[in-house]
């Protein structure tokens, strides 16, 4: 399983085009070859998966039975721009206005990496996120993580 680390400022060009960070270039060595796919986030932000990650949760809306209206619904709203991206020569890829416009990224804007995928945000707007963490911090890990055992299991 793909496990991404880092967060990082960057810098959208005129074009709308994003130079990957070398350190996260490295924790990617199949994207140039494989490629990766970047759609909408469930908030305001966007999510890039390695190609591999993507065809997995590919496979796994393909079992869901789509005669159901939500899951219709769901299938559309999740896929809805996603777009193949390519690296070119200087490592830079292009982001989609569309997505980019969805999203409200300015050029200035934050990967955050998000265990196998990353998350593209407005650099602001992921600040905004933050500004009552310490406390909410620790609640939500009370509640999310409050019944599993401390600490990871390391074998």
């Amino acid at each position: 399983m793909t496990q991404l680390l880092g967060e990082f400022d960057c810098k959208l060009d005129a074009k709308g085009r994003l130079m990957v960070p070398a350190a996260l270039k490295k924790q990617l060595p199949d994207s140039e070859k494989e490629g990766l796919i970047i759609n909408r986030g469930f908030e305001k932000n966007l999510v890039i998966y390695p190609k591999k990650v993507w065809d997995a949760i590919v496979t796994d809306l393909s079992k869901l039975n789509i005669y159901e209206k939500n899951n219709r619904e769901f299938i559309r709203s999740f896929t809805r721009g996603a777009t193949e991206l390519s690296l070119d020569a200087a490592g830079r890829v292009l982001l989609p206005k569309s997505l980019v416009d969805y999203a409200g990224i300015g050029s200035d804007l934050v990967l955050a990496c998000q265990l196998d995928r990353i998350e593209v945000w407005d650099k602001k707007s992921y600040e905004d996120i933050f500004d009552d963490v310490p406390e909410n911090f620790a609640n939500l890990a009370e509640q999310v993580m409050g019944g599993k055992k401390g600490g990871a299991d390391v074998e």
